[in-house]
């Protein structure tokens, strides 16, 4: 149990709280994944003190996988580590859904990650029943992914609140960068676990009721977001407040050059005994100059 940050949902059998790291997929010179590069950062980030992972998020490049690379990744990391493994299965059909989950919990993950499907229109009665479906599909605690700016479809706070009444459905990863929607939703649903998905309203997330915060910078820097949550943990929120900052000042160098190519030349820039590679196309590394300035930030940040 929580000290002074808030408790998991009581629906939560995994009782999920703390840094929840959204692991990288690690590529080869040959573009491949590098599956003992990829277990490599999953210890990297627990040794940090992350409580648990999720591979295949939107820092695990999901959606520029295969099929047979998911199932690969999402069996590399249920070995690799001894905390919760939840497995991003989320595709736009229910059905490559379901068969993705059954294939997680047979590799031996502890939960799945489900983020809403992408591309096309999703009303709410879409929504429950795909959410249905990969509940009844197998025995592992689901945890629905709300990232409407990556997929196109919104969650309203009805359709939440009957997928929370889902057996099987045990918490929410929310990316949507909206704070009144991430306070009524937890209002809404007190027996669900709710988990901060962005680096910019981690103390924000806990003070309205998030148990855990999953952000990017926890991968590079996972003792940062831990000592964060330590803080608040511990009553410190005014120390809490100033990781919060310096989080900022993080994210602020992670996003100079490409999408989503800081996480991964940050951790080619610290002293770590593994290579994660560059990113797949279309995603492109940082050229020279931009890896020059974010190393010099993470100097001048004290982090290098």
């Amino acid at each position: 149990m929580a000290a002074n940050a808030p408790d998991p949902g009581q629906g939560d059998p995994l009782g999920l709280a703390g840094v929840v790291a959204p692991t990288v997929t690690a590529f080869g010179a040959s573009g491949d994944i590098d599956a003992a590069a990829t277990a490599a950062h999953a210890r990297f980030v627990v040794g940090g003190g992350a409580d648990a992972v999720f591979p295949l998020g939107t820092n695990g490049e999901f959606a520029m996988l295969s099929g047979t690379e998911r199932r690969r990744v999402v069996e590399t990391v249920a070995d690799a580590v001894d905390v919760p493994v939840i497995a991003g299965v989320g595709h736009p059909s229910t059905r490559e859904t379901v068969a993705s989950a059954e294939h997680a919990q047979r590799a031996g993950a502890d939960g799945v990650v489900v983020v809403t499907p992408y591309y096309y229109p999703l009303d709410d009665r879409g929504a429950l029943d795909h959410y249905g479906a990969v509940a009844a599909a197998v025995d592992l605690p689901v945890y629905v992914y709300h990232i409407p700016g990556r997929t196109g479809n919104d969650l309203s706070l009805d359709a939440m609140a009957a997928i929370a009444d889902l057996d099987g459905v045990a918490g929410v990863k929310d990316s949507s960068k909206d704070v009144p929607w991430l306070a009524a939703a937890i209002d809404d649903n007190p027996g669900l676990t709710f988990l901060a998905g962005s680096d910019s309203l981690l103390f924000a997330g806990l003070q309205v009721g998030c148990a855990g915060l999953v952000t990017a910078v926890a991968n590079a820097f996972p003792e940062l977001v831990a000592d964060l949550y330590a803080a608040y943990d511990a009553g410190e929120e005014r120390r809490a407040e100033e990781l919060q900052s310096r989080v900022f000042d993080v994210r602020s160098a992670l996003k100079r050059g490409p999408y989503m190519a800081g996480v991964k030349t940050a951790l080619s820039l610290r002293d770590v005994d593994f290579d994660v590679g560059g990113l797949r196309a279309p995603l492109r590394t940082m050229d020279d100059d931009d890896r020059a300035d974010l190393g010099a930030d993470l100097r001048d940040l004290g982090l290098l």
